[in-house]
């Protein structure tokens, strides 16, 4: 009889068990749950599902035993958490590496071929690459019992509630086949564009701000600490590949990837259905075209293709580069959308360390699916490069989740144009005079007390890269400043409770988490409180370099100027600006302040790596595919190398990015070696290069300032969990 039978509808027998019951309850209710969500096939009316949800719950909530870990009833939430447990997965999640055009497809193909010679006939899968979160859900015993989101690829945050509310994901799987004892399914959470378009709609019709774009909105309500918010946002799922544990004597039932997808759709699992299969780079190249074309018609954004060899055994033979990005898989990206528009004006946001960065504000338009309104200008030297004027119709591009760039102006001869843009000469926010020094592209405020320099300042030192203060954003930052309640970054350690339910928008248990969270942060440690502080040119890596290098607080307030220059990877530009920070009284009170709230000031210090990039000295400059700068810089500093910010003849290699600007003038200049992400990656696993290829000047260590955020316009936040855009 059809598990949809009447025998489905009748009410429990004085003969059946309870817990018999319960385990019939929930064989009805999981299979009509994958026929709707999954199989877009429902055959059980919807009046009868909720009948039997509500019998089922009745149920669990008289005898709490009965309730499994793969109960649909978990589908509808749980207690809010506290907070966001970590995770470590059973492996490392691994990034990808990128190709732009069909010849570097060729030229991975022809690398992985110098390693594993049958790779050009094995064949290869094609799948969308979806525009989600990246998560992996643990099943032992063919039960759901975690879901943690990717984190930093070793280590992610447990959403488990969250992704139970999630109906496509299965919450047991479907015995059909066997699988491992234990192994992890790893897949894309997303919103898709009509969810997202509906959730916006009852946002603006309830007077509440509107999402930026389906993949943010996705993330904050992933991230939620209630999970019925999550399951409000009717988020998806798509699995691509399932991971065991190394430590575990066990194998996966498939020996290719298509035949892997195939298997996760017999255990319940949803994929994409427009993954394919294609017997060389001839059929991927077709598919990655037409999918270009057609993505269009799809309910969800994707940004690429990812092309991986299909026979498994051959992903082992060709292994993964750093550590980090396998050689067996690859994402085509999808060439940046360009639409044109009018630049309507120019406009100032002042940065944490004063420094004055110029945005567009844009004619409305449309760009892969947003509206964009703003982008970002760089600095006053980008405007005069690409010669762009107010009024001027410009062309302007944005990639996936990257903020919007004024690529350059339309011009159209005859039509009138307004002067060049010229900086300001006062601080827009505090009217002070700007200062621009000798040798660099940006102005700055020189007022310490300027309000927007106050705001900025906090806003970088509650940030992750910083004391990682959860729960403190924006908005509450400004709270607090209009309030008065936070003068400086020390006030912080000062806020209690009572004080925050003061704010708007707080509650009890709010306002909790927020304590905690600042009271947890006192124990960063040196490097990251050095960091926090925003002293200009003093990025996370010259933090730790200084913070390994000195030990304490105490002792680095006591050093000179020359002692700090001297640390390996600290120029004198950087230690200039440190004794400059610490010479200035306010900045030694915020510290005495901050000691006197306990705050851990000491690091421990650590030995130097010796690797195949020891000896060698890197400069970073542009956007990389795949890595941000701080990233790169990590991964080439554990391979041995050195970061350095300034290209000079002592310089081994400029890694260049898109968008690469004076340092690639520069290193062209000086004939010096470029690569590229893919070949720094490449050549860590390569034998160390010759030893004459760096012989240098004593001025390497001159280190580049880092970024000054926000370098990008400041753009409304939208979701809960993010209020802070800039982290």
């Amino acid at each position: 009889m059809s598990v949809y039978g009447e025998d489905a509808a009748d009410p429990m027998s004085d003969t059946q068990s309870h817990a018999a019951r319960a385990e019939e309850l929930r064989g009805i209710l999981t299979q009509a749950a994958h026929e709707y969500y999954v199989l877009d096939q429902p055959r059980l009316p919807d009046a009868e599902y909720d009948r039997l949800f509500r019998e089922l719950r009745q149920l669990e909530e008289q005898l709490p035993e009965l309730r499994t870990p793969d109960s649909p009833t978990l589908r509808v939430g749980a207690p809010p958490a506290d907070r966001l447990e970590k995770h470590t997965h059973l492996s490392p999640m691994l990034s990808l590496d990128n190709a732009f055009s069909f010849e570097e497809l060729a030229a991975w193909e022809t690398r992985n071929a110098r390693i594993v010679s049958e790779v050009r006939e094995a064949g290869y899968t094609t799948e969308a690459k979806i525009d989600g979160i990246a998560v992996a859900l643990t099943y032992e015993n063919g039960v759901l019992v975690r879901g943690t989101t990717r984190g930093d690829g070793v280590v992610g945050e447990d959403v488990t509630p969250n992704l139970r509310t999630i109906h496509e994901i299965p919450l047991r799987l479907n015995p059909v086949k066997p699988f491992p004892a234990r192994f992890e399914v790893r897949g894309e959470v997303y919103m898709s564009l009509s969810n997202f378009q509906a959730l916006n709609e009852r946002r603006a019709a309830a007077g509440q701000p509107t999402f930026a774009n389906p993949r943010n909105s996705a993330a904050g309500s992933l991230r939620q600490l209630d999970p019925s918010i999550t399951a409000s946002r009717s988020l998806r799922f798509f699995a691509f590949t399932a991971q065991l544990d190394p430590a575990d004597n066990d194998t996966l039932p498939a020996s290719s990837q298509a035949g892997l997808l195939e298997l996760l759709k017999l255990w319940g699992m949803p994929v994409n259905e427009g993954y394919r299969r294609h017997d060389t780079l001839d059929g991927v190249e077709q598919y990655v075209r037409e999918l270009e074309v057609s993505r269009d018609v799809l309910d969800f954004e994707i940004d690429g293709v990812v092309v991986k060899v299909d026979p498994l055994r051959l992903h082992g033979e060709l292994g993964v580069i750093g550590g980090r990005e396998p050689r067996w898989a690859i994402a085509y990206k999808f060439a940046p959308t360009l639409v044109t528009t009018r630049l309507l004006t120019v406009e100032i946001n002042v940065g944490r360390t004063g420094s004055l960065n110029p945005y567009a504000v844009l004619e409305p338009v449309e760009i892969g699916g947003a509206t964009v309104k703003l982008a970002t200008l760089h600095n006053e030297e980008d405007i005069r490069r690409k010669d762009i004027r107010p009024g001027d119709r410009v062309l302007v591009k944005r990639a996936g989740e990257v903020i919007p760039q004024v690529v350059g102006a339309v011009l159209v001869e005859g039509e009138p144009r307004a002067e060049p843009y010229a900086m300001p000469q006062n601080c827009p926010v505090c009217g002070a005079p700007v200062e621009r020094p000798a040798g660099e592209v940006a102005s700055y405020c020189p007022n310490t007390a300027c309000p927007a320099r106050l705001y900025w300042g906090i806003v970088h030192f509650v940030s992750r890269g910083a004391m990682d203060i959860r729960g403190l954003g924006e908005r509450t930052v400004q709270q607090l400043l209009d309030a008065e309640i936070v003068r400086d970054v020390a006030d912080l350690y000062a806020l209690n409770p009572d004080t925050l339910l003061r704010l708007e928008g707080f509650q009890t248990r709010s306002a909790e988490n927020l304590v905690r969270g600042i009271n947890e942060s006192r124990n960063r440690g040196l490097a990251r409180l050095l960091f926090a502080l925003g002293v200009r040119h003093v990025g996370e890596i010259a933090a730790q370099r200084i913070a390994r290098e000195f030990g304490s607080m105490e002792r680095l307030l006591a050093v000179s100027e020359a002692e700090i220059a001297a640390v390996h990877g600290i120029g004198a530009t950087t230690a200039e600006a440190l004794a400059a920070f610490f010479a200035e009284p306010r900045n030694r009170v915020i510290i005495d302040k901050l000691r006197a709230a306990d705050l851990v000031m000491v690091e421990e210090s650590v030995r130097v790596v010796d690797g195949p990039l020891s000896g060698l000295t890197f400069v970073i400059t542009g956007t990389l595919p795949s890595l941000s700068r701080k990233e790169m810089s990590r991964i080439v500093e554990e391979a041995g190398g050195r970061i350095a910010g300034s290209v000079t003849r002592a310089t081994s290699f400029l890694i260049a990015g898109e968008d690469a600007g004076s340092k690639l003038d520069r290193a062209k200049e000086l004939e010096i070696p470029l690569l590229t992400e893919a070949e720094v990656l490449a050549r860590i696993q390569a034998p160390p290069p010759a030893a004459d290829a760096c012989d240098g000047e004593a001025d390497l260590w001159d280190v580049i300032s880092p970024v000054e955020e926000p370098v990008n316009p400041p753009v409304e936040t939208t979701t809960e969990d993010q209020a802070d855009l800039w982290r």
